[in-house]
């Protein structure tokens, strides 16, 4: 059965579309996005920059952004907020008792905490690792034709086993001491 006529045509780009007013207009109900992500488990600072806290969060009242910060004790345009005063001047005025708000509080409190380190490794990865390990020792090449490994070299696999010793010195020591105490209830 023949087709209908218009369903054929192919789609034409659109030069009379404003598409910069469109993007606005559809941006326009929109509100800023606050992420919310506290220190970590152990205490320390997530890897996000400090603004993203849910004291920040909970402190904004979808205004003007400006207003926002300036509610918050924090300053969109430093220029603005502390202008350049001259040195004649420094000696006259006194100095205003700023007020501590307490996002700003929370806020240098996060970020005197440490940061985390960012060399960890994926759980699968420590898995695969400690599995050929366990099951084939130092045989890389029977590593690279076992099973699970799907496209890694004996090479690769030798990195990765060296990557873990070195990144995660304690749980290698605790897993090779391991190794040793079944080698031995074994005989």
């Amino acid at each position: 059965m023949p087709k209908a006529k218009g369903k054929t045509r192919r789609q034409k780009f659109g030069y009379n579309v404003n598409r910069q007013r469109l993007s606005r207009n559809a941006r326009s109900g929109e509100q800023p996005r606050v992420r919310s992500r506290g220190p970590g488990p152990d205490g320390q600072r997530d890897d996000g920059s400090a603004i993203c806290r849910s004291r920040f969060r909970h402190a904004w009242d979808h205004a003007i952004v400006r207003q926002n910060l300036a509610e918050m004790g924090l300053a969109m345009d430093l220029n603005k907020a502390l202008p350049l005063v001259k040195a004649m001047e420094v000696d006259t005025e006194e100095k205003p008792e700023l007020m501590r708000k307490p996002v700003l509080n929370d806020l240098e409190a996060e970020t005197s905490l440490p940061e985390r380190k960012g060399n960890t490794l994926f759980q699968d990865l420590t898995d695969y690792i400690c599995y050929m390990v366990e099951n084939l020792g130092e045989d890389y090449k029977a590593m690279a034709q076992d099973e699970k490994n799907y496209y890694d070299t004996p090479k690769q696999i030798w990195n990765k086993i060296n990557v873990y010793k070195r990144f995660l010195p304690s749980l290698w020591q605790a897993f090779s001491d391991s190794l040793q105490n079944n080698k031995i209830e074994v005989e």
